[in-house]
Order: C-alpha cells, then structure tokens, then sequence
C-alpha cells in the first residue's frame, strides 16, 4: 500500500508538471515570450542586459512563433500588418533560426537610401532633430563618439537613433522593398547588422516575424556585474528601465 502511494504522488506529480510545461509553452507561443537583449545594435533603446517580453498576438502566427520553428505550414494565420517604428524580432533569413530585433523602417514598396548619412524614405529626407545623450553608445566593448537624434517617420511614430560621428554607412544604394518583406534597422545606425546587409540579414520575410516588443521587464548592466563578479550584482540593477514600455 506504502508503495502504491509513493508511486501515486510520483504520478500525480509528474502530470501537475507535465500541465504545467505545456500552459507555459502555449503562453510562450501564442501570448508573450521573453526575450534577452545580447547586443548593443539598439542602443539607447535597448540595452545590453535588458530582458524584455515580446508580444506573439501583435502579428499573428506563423511557424516562427513556435519553438525550433516546425515546417507545418508557409502561411501566417491570424496576421496582421506590422507598422513603421515597431521594435520587431524575428528570425534572420541567413538561418531561419536566430532571432534579431531591429525597428521596422521600410514597408513593401518602400524605396530606402542613406545620402550624406541621412534617412531617405521614398525620395523624402527623414526629419531629425538633435538631442543631448548622456546614454554612452557602445559597440561591443568599444564607446562609440555619437550624435543622437529623434527621428520622425512617415507615419509620424518618433524614436531616439544614434549615428556614429565617423559614420560608415554615410551612403548606400536604394532597397527597393519586395512584396510581402519589410527592410528593418538597428536604432545604433553604425553598430547594426541589419536589412542594409543583403547577405547576411536583407529583406525580412513576413513569415519571419515573431512579434512586437512591449516592454523592458528588468535589465542589468552586464558590463557591472557577471557571474564572475557576483558580488557587483546590485550594483547593476537598472531599476529605472523596470517594466519601461517601449
């Protein structure tokens, strides 16, 4: 009897755990995912060390929001159209398997071109309007000398972009944006792998789309504290970017 009871509570156990990984798991398919940001391609509006929770509802599903992406499917159900200015994660069409985030810039059709280091979308100069950062801008492990502007799309959503003040990328070619793709960018213009890189990012595909950025759950400054440096840890906190919507 002692054994049977054991085995019961190991069962019932497991079947509590068992519920319990798959709620998790439609949560983080159709509902909202974490997500941690690696990389200082966003700055300064993400940080490297924010964790943030992207919204799976915003654009409907395709087989990219599920885990290890199953090939069910080559249509997206429930979809609707992303904005300009959305923070946007999706999966890089180098691997279909690495997620990036990036602000959508270019829409289908849209004709982008950097001149003079400039944002040109459809023939029309991206209004800017300098602001003084007290942000540090990185690049990897290296500060970067920047300017910060408030750029204004066509769509009048207004976001912070920095520009390295020897900039790299002062101009390029005109994208033509394809059918049912989107040209996206990083908010750190000269730190940013990007859709300006056809062979290694280039035009997103809508089946690539994950969902939207909502909000900066915690963050932590990495550069502070590691696991190295535990003891550093509190004073890493960024308590001021606690659940900061974006």
């Amino acid at each position: 009897m002692k054994k049977k009871g054991k085995l019961f509570i190991l069962l019932d156990n497991l079947k509590t755990l068992t519920w319990a990984l798959i709620i998790a798991l439609l949560i983080r398919s159709l509902l909202m995912q974490p997500f941690y940001i690696p990389s200082s391609s966003m700055e300064p509006t993400l940080l490297v060390g924010d964790r943030i929770f992207v919204s799976k509802l915003t654009y409907g599903y395709s087989k990219h929001s599920f885990p290890f992406s199953p090939n069910f499917s080559d249509k997206r159900f429930f979809s609707k159209n992303p904005q300009q200015g959305d923070l946007v994660v999706f999966k890089t069409p180098a691997d279909n398997r690495t997620d990036y985030i990036k602000r959508l810039i270019g829409l289908p059709g849209d004709q982008i071109q950097f001149i003079n280091g400039e944002l040109i979308i459809n023939g029309n100069k991206i209004n800017r309007e300098p602001i003084d950062s007290l942000e540090p801008i990185r690049c990897g492990n290296f500060l970067l000398k920047t300017n910060t502007y408030v750029e204004t799309l066509p769509n009048g959503v207004r976001h912070l972009a920095t520009y390295s003040k020897e900039g790299t990328l002062q101009n390029t070619k005109k994208y033509i944006v394809p059918k049912n793709h989107y040209f996206l960018m990083g908010d750190n213009r000269d730190c940013s792998k990007d859709s300006r890189f056809q062979n290694d990012v280039g035009f997103v595909n809508n089946l690539n789309l994950v969902g939207k950025a909502k909000i900066i759950f915690f963050s932590n400054d990495t550069n502070i504290s590691s696991l190295i440096k535990f003891w550093n840890l509190h004073k890493s906190f960024r308590f001021d970017r606690t659940f900061k919507g974006l």
